[in-house]
């Protein structure tokens, strides 16, 4: 088949699964893999160490896919807004933590490779023959924001990410290196412009300048990719951040449709109301999210056991994190929003056997106090009862410091 139809056949059978964008560019060198080193060189990724450890195959797909002619870059939409579950009980009560919306419904790299591998079945059952083909997501080595661009997917934004327009920048992104040649997409020029709305609204200043993310001070970099303690300075801009961050996203002008709107989000109360929501969305069902998981209830994350916290997870990109990164996560956003009801809370915190936790609750302890006086006694007793008994260094130091502003 010639690469237009070939091109074609794979925009039909794409968008027939669910997809909302299919990008083409021929497989070789990426252009900017320069852009990527440097950006490495300085230590702008921080533990992420995984990110140099491969960053020589990000030069070209085809150090994974000797044979591959094309990559096919689609993009699946988790555009949707989520629900607010009314509170069944006391620990479902008070404030809320925030996790970001792709990660609020099924695990999207599950999804992703189940419907790229659907993808190369569907072409193959169309052109009558086997096609040589390798499904990727975000955990393969490959540049995949700028495979999209490249093949006119969309365009990446000051923020960094990829804006589909039309589509907004709510996306996740996969690749099917294949065999088959496709003509090449036309791509699209950047459209931010003038705008810095994506720059000025990051909570912790993350923007180097436009293009360029410190992942450091990033609130998904330090609720997800750190494994230690989040810097101290950082934490009052954490917020009620629990699980990555969507603030970027959420000013840009190009996810103000109505399909991307999440102004449903605190009128929602019911469960029911939330599957009859996700149901009549458009799109997939398999990203849409699980009623409770976008707004959970920071008092209930506390106390998750580790059983708990599995079933929690399950099958949800929240397996990125450990049970200590949550508690330490929970913490943090509860120092920042919670009074006098949330201490209880962050006293068993304060018992846990992972010091992570217990330096983030005492860190929290502080804050509420700090910020509610009429709770400073009860504060400095539970930090003085922990104290009696705690024998690592950092969570010493944390109650040592716990009122210093």
């Amino acid at each position: 088949m010639e690469p237009t139809a070939a091109a074609e056949l794979f925009r039909e059978e794409a968008l027939s699964l669910g997809f909302v964008r299919v990008g083409f560019t021929p497989v070789g060198p990426v252009e900017r893999h320069d852009v990527y080193q440097a950006w490495l060189a300085r230590g702008y990724a921080g533990e992420m160490g995984y990110l140099a450890r491969d960053a020589q195959l990000r030069s070209d797909p085809r150090a994974l896919f000797a044979g591959a002619r094309t990559v096919v870059t689609v993009a699946l939409s988790y555009a949707h807004p989520d629900p607010i579950d009314v509170p069944a009980d006391r620990l479902a009560g008070g404030p809320r933590g925030r996790i970001a919306r792709y990660a609020r419904g099924a695990d999207y790299h599950f999804v992703l490779k189940n419907q790229l591998r659907a993808l190369a079945a569907a072409v193959a059952r169309r052109l009558g023959r086997a096609i040589a083909f390798q499904a990727c997501v975000d955990t393969a080595p490959v540049l995949e924001r700028e495979a999209a661009q490249a093949g006119g997917l969309g365009f990446i934004a000051k923020n960094t990410l990829l804006i589909a327009p039309g589509a907004g920048s709510y996306l996740v992104l996969g690749e099917l290196l294949t065999d088959v040649e496709c003509a090449p997409a036309a791509a699209i020029a950047p459209r931010c412009g003038q705008c810095r709305a994506c720059l000025d609204a990051c909570p912790t200043g993350a923007f180097v300048d436009a293009y360029t993310l410190d992942a450091r001070r990033c609130i998904s970099y330090l609720t997800i990719e750190l494994t230690g303690a989040i810097p101290r300075e950082l934490r009052p801009l954490v917020g009620d951040h629990v699980f990555g961050c969507d603030v970027c996203q959420e000013v840009c002008p190009f996810n103000a449709s109505p399909s991307n709107s999440t102004a449903k989000n605190d009128a929602i109360a019911s469960n029911d109301l939330a599957v009859e929501d996700a149901a009549a969305s458009n799109s997939p069902a398999t990203l849409t999210p699980r009623p409770g998981y976008g707004r959970p209830a920071l008092r209930r994350l506390l106390g998750l056991g580790a059983a708990q916290f599995r079933k929690w997870q399950k099958q949800s990109a929240l397996r990125r994190i450990h049970r200590p990164q949550l508690l330490r996560n929970a913490c943090v956003a509860l120092g920042n929003t919670g009074d006098g009801d949330d201490l209880p809370s962050l006293a068993h915190a304060l018992d846990e056997p992972h010091a992570l936790a217990r330096a983030h609750a005492a860190w929290a302890i502080g804050r509420i106090a700090l910020r509610h006086p009429e709770c400073r006694a009860a504060a400095e007793a539970l930090l003085a009862a922990r104290r009696a008994l705690e024998e690592d260094p950092a969570v010493r130091a944390e109650l040592d410091d716990a009122f210093v502003d």
